[in-house]
């Protein structure tokens, strides 16, 4: 490790620690990301962001409390916060062992089962670089349809990601969310739980992070380890269930969750995402 001399002051002024060295992290498109070698001989791992959307960082830091104030699945620790960056307790990687991946499945359920004040969270988030819309609705159909699936229909739609037909499939189901999906009361979840935000750990265990954490339906940090995969999920959900069982036919109902991160990513990445959002609302139809 060498040291960025602009990186450590920084990190230095808001942790009270001298920086030994820095080093580059790869991964992610929207930070820079760098481990910061502290002299007490702690690691630690900061993300910085040129101008920053206002609060970005601070969403970020208090997602992460309040998914670690449940007692459940594991995050980093949260050492500094301002609004050019995020500083965390580095997450060391390991490999994935079958007992971890139970161990995360039974952790996950107990965060979610800590549950949330209501639908929603007290202050807005992010979903990449997007604004995330978190304000509270009477129910998890209605919530899901005005802050997660037409804001982003919308913009997709605004960008050419979707056909005005494709757009038209989702926009039909909107009404249906109510009969399909059963409501079950708030429930805290990490809100983008896709495999690339689990990190096994070389102690044989798991931790969480870049949560968009809101209180919502559960089902859905489920249906998002399942839309880009994550390894020995059986074993995951398997142990989800001994904890905290799911309603029946939950998994008839995952493409139904994965509406929002497909829209989402129809957004930002455009490519064949919008297409696939209006293949899985048919299903619904």
């Amino acid at each position: 490790m060498t040291r960025q001399p602009h990186i450590a002051r920084r990190a230095e002024e808001l942790l009270g620690s001298a920086v030994a060295a820095t080093a580059p992290v790869a991964g992610g498109d929207i930070c820079t990301a760098t481990k910061l070698r502290l002299s007490s001989g702690r690691s630690a791992f900061m993300k910085t962001l040129t101008h920053a959307p206002a609060g970005f960082f601070e969403a970020e830091a208090a997602g992460l409390r309040w998914l670690g104030e449940a007692g459940g699945v594991r995050v980093p620790d949260v050492l500094a916060v301002e609004a050019d960056c995020l500083i965390l307790g580095w997450v060391e990687p390991g490999k994935l062992t079958t007992e971890a991946a139970s161990d995360f499945g039974r952790a996950l359920a107990t965060t979610h089962e800590a549950g949330a004040p209501a639908y929603g969270l007290d202050h807005e988030g992010f979903i990449g670089r997007l604004p995330l819309p978190n304000r509270s609705a009477p129910s998890w159909a209605e919530f899901y349809a005005t802050r997660r699936v037409l804001p982003y229909l919308k913009l997709a739609r605004d960008r050419g990601a979707i056909t005005p037909e494709g757009a038209e499939a989702v926009e039909a189901i909107i009404g249906r969310i109510p009969d399909l999906v059963p409501e079950e009361g708030p429930r805290r979840i990490h809100g983008d739980l896709w495999n690339g935000n689990v990190i096994w750990t070389q102690d044989a265990g798991c931790c969480v992070i870049d949560p968009a954490a809101h209180g919502g339906h559960r089902e859905t940090d489920l249906a998002m380890l399942t839309l880009f995969g994550l390894p020995q999920l059986p074993r995951v959900l398997q142990a989800y269930q001994e904890v905290s069982p799911l309603a029946d036919g939950w998994s008839d109902r995952v493409g139904l969750h994965q509406l929002h991160p497909l829209l989402v990513h129809a957004c930002l990445f455009g490519g064949g995402y919008g297409a696939r959002a209006a293949e899985v609302a048919g299903r619904f139809a």
